[in-house]
């Protein structure tokens, strides 16, 4: 979501780490900069204004003019202020007596429906707490019955659809079944409202009347750009708004939206959905999108993020195998399966201290979530017998495969190709070698998962390292226990190839 502004901001920094020393006009040249940077990434102007304001003090100061790297202070100084503009975090408050409320409201296609699946799904996993959803869209045809079919994939109940009801009658009727049933938390999903439609923002207050929620979270699409504050404090006009969902945060919109909300409306941004699936949601965490944005990457969040999507017992399992210097097709697609889970090669990169750069790179060498797709087809269409054996794949067996992916020959040998370096890999690295590879993931999220697939070479990796200027021509990769701060754990050094920082 924030890839533009990411990219200038990170364009600007680069200039300034490579000047010795800044004067004050040096200062305010890479302010200006940075305040088109934020206007381009659709940054509502009084936002960009009060931001720079913030910056500006500390940026003049002795601290980063009289700096040994003011470069380096600069960028500090402005992901403090990125902090503080997005606001600290706040959770959910389940405080109040059971069923707490929560009323989810916000524009017509902004994804409200989805969203309030996916925050039950959450509420159920990760606060275990027993959710009932109703849906009180008496306007979108067939509304309730899409709440309905999503409560039965992620298992989370929904209120009984009765005709004739009014969207208030209903909310009533929810808050009653939540009490006689036991529920810790009911959540209302309203009718998308339009900006002028007044009749619906007046019924909305009513609901809120009628139900008391604990909590309102106004569902907004941060591809909206500079509208959205518009939008949120409209709804927070006649709502008490207590959090946002801003959806769609994995497109490629200019992320503005996310920096302008919290600042302009005082409420803070409180999840962010990351894909269709209904368990594509984040907690909104201020650090970490600041870390994200200025390139300094969330090494916690990959972390997270790998353990969540790690099967323990399959990894044990592989890496079991591949001490053995067995590895076989099915262990190529479960790395494969694995990958996509993770958002793809240019999901962990963008994740990675210093490397956020590279995903353009990695996108061009055809290594992006489609092209997983398209490796994982052609493993799929092969039979048990060749996923273990691979020499047993002629040229009619490999046209076969080809047609039943949907794919060429010349891509079923790529598939091969790649497998085989892969297992002559692990054949010579053996017993000794399988801690290192190991601990990209596995040591990372205790799995023992070993390397990820597609990961381009070590000299691949140099290669883009160095056109990019991240190792300051020094021709290896960056010491990722020092960029943005993040400490690295050895293990995860040694799955890059890389030598464990020294003590």
């Amino acid at each position: 979501m924030f890839d533009t502004l990411s990219e200038n901001l990170g364009s600007i920094f680069d200039r300034l780490r490579g000047r010795g020393a800044l004067s004050e006009k040096d200062v305010d040249v890479a302010l200006g900069e940075i305040r088109t940077a934020l206007l381009e990434a659709d940054v509502a102007l009084p936002v960009a204004r009060a931001f720079l304001d913030n910056v500006r003090p500390a940026a003049i100061g002795a601290q980063v003019l009289k700096s040994v790297t003011p470069g380096q202070q600069m960028v500090k100084i402005v992901n403090d202020g990125l902090i503080e503009m997005l606001g600290a975090a706040e959770p959910l408050s389940f405080d109040a007596v059971p069923p707490v409320v929560m009323m989810m409201v916000g524009l017509q296609g902004s994804g409200k429906t989805t969203s309030t699946a996916k925050l039950a799904k959450f509420i159920t996993a990760q606060e275990k707490r027993k959710v009932l959803m109703a849906s009180l869209d008496t306007q979108r045809p067939a509304a309730m019955e899409q709440l309905k079919v999503l409560g039965q994939q992620i298992e989370v109940e929904t209120l009984p659809i009765v005709d004739g009801q009014s969207p208030v009658d209903i909310a009533k009727r929810a808050v009653q079944a939540g009490k006689l049933g036991g529920f810790d938390v009911v959540m209302l999903d309203t009718a998308g409202r339009t900006n002028i439609d007044e009749a619906l923002m007046g019924e909305m207050a009513a609901i809120e009347a009628a139900a008391a929620p604990k909590e309102v979270l106004l569902v907004a699409d941060s591809l909206t750009g500079q509208e959205a504050v518009t939008i949120a404090a409209q709804f927070g006009a006649r709502v008490s708004l207590t959090g946002i969902v801003l959806t769609r945060a994995d497109g490629d919109g200019r992320g503005g939206a996310a920096l302008s909300m919290r600042y302009v409306t005082g409420v803070p941004i409180k999840f962010l959905g990351v894909g269709e699936a209904v368990d594509k949601l984040e907690v909104f965490d201020p650090t970490r999108v600041a870390n994200r944005i200025l390139g300094m990457g969330d090494v916690v969040g990959l972390v997270e993020k790998a353990a969540e999507t790690m099967d323990a017992e399959k990894a044990d399992k592989m890496a079991a195998r591949m001490k053995k210097g067995v590895f076989t097709l099915d262990d190529m697609a479960e790395q494969l399966k694995q990958m996509q889970r993770m958002g793809g090669m240019s999901g962990v990169l963008g994740m990675l201290p210093g490397m956020g750069k590279m995903k353009k790179q990695v996108a061009a060498m055809g290594m992006d979530e489609r092209e997983l797709l398209r490796q994982a087809a052609i493993v799929s269409s092969m039979t048990s017998g060749e996923r273990e054996n691979p020499k047993l794949l002629n040229a009619s067996r490999k046209k076969r495969v080809a047609a039943g992916s949907g794919t060429s020959v010349q891509e079923v040998n790529k598939i091969l190709k790649m497998h085989r370096q892969m297992a002559d890999m692990m054949k010579k690295l053996g017993k000794g070698g399988m801690k290192g590879l190991a601990g990209m993931l596995g040591g990372m999220g205790g799995g023992g998962q070993p390397n990820m697939p597609n990961m381009p070479s070590l000299t691949d990796m140099q290669n883009m390292a160095a056109q990019q200027d991240l190792t300051k021509g020094s021709g290896a990769l960056p010491d990722l226990t020092k960029l943005g701060g993040a400490s690295a754990p050895p293990d995860f050094l040694k799955g890059l190839g890389l030598p464990p920082k020294k003590k």
